[in-house]
């Protein structure tokens, strides 16, 4: 696994995750994978997404850094069942000098089909002071670059929604 990013890499839009399956062992007593593998789905593919921004294991061991989940709202489509191969596409929409804002699709790998949505916002944190801090600039850098080639897709359906019980008039 590349651990540090000593190169400009090249940002496919979107960012396609290696391909992963469902473990047996995730599948709940309604027989399809259970809501918080989802997340550990979208957390895999976020992760390797980061790695091309320089955000790894060699960034937390040497920087004292990371970045760590602030806000996440996931929507079920449709069911995974155990074995179903699954790939996840991270789309930047945005970024600061401390957060970036995703947006994440869960797809089954053969078929096509869209399992999950994931939309997160994440914060970069200095471990040691657990508080927010600022992204140095080469990662900035290549975050551009990331935004740079996202910005040539479309808006991603379901980003920006909220949850809400419907009031009649």
């Amino acid at each position: 696994m590349l651990d540090r990013v000593d190169f400009v890499p090249v940002f496919f839009a979107p960012f396609v995750s290696s391909p992963m399956v469902v473990d047996p062992g995730w599948i709940d007593y309604n027989d399809h994978l259970n809501m918080a593998y989802y997340n550990v789905l979208f957390d895999r593919a976020m992760d390797e997404a980061m790695l091309l921004v320089g955000l790894g294991p060699y960034y937390v061991r040497h920087k004292g850094a990371s970045y760590v989940t602030a806000e996440v709202h996931v929507r079920y489509m449709r069911e995974l069942k155990a074995d179903d191969p699954v790939r996840v596409t991270v789309q930047l929409l945005d970024y600061d000098d401390k957060r970036v804002h995703v947006f994440q699709q869960l797809y089954h790998a053969t078929e096509g089909w869209i399992s999950a949505t994931s939309e997160q916002m994440a914060l970069h944190v200095d471990l040691m002071r657990k508080k927010t801090a600022h992204f140095p600039d080469d990662i900035l850098g290549r975050l551009a670059l990331m935004k740079q080639a996202h910005d040539r897709l479309t808006p991603p359906q379901g980003a920006g929604r909220r949850i809400a019980m419907p009031r009649p008039a």
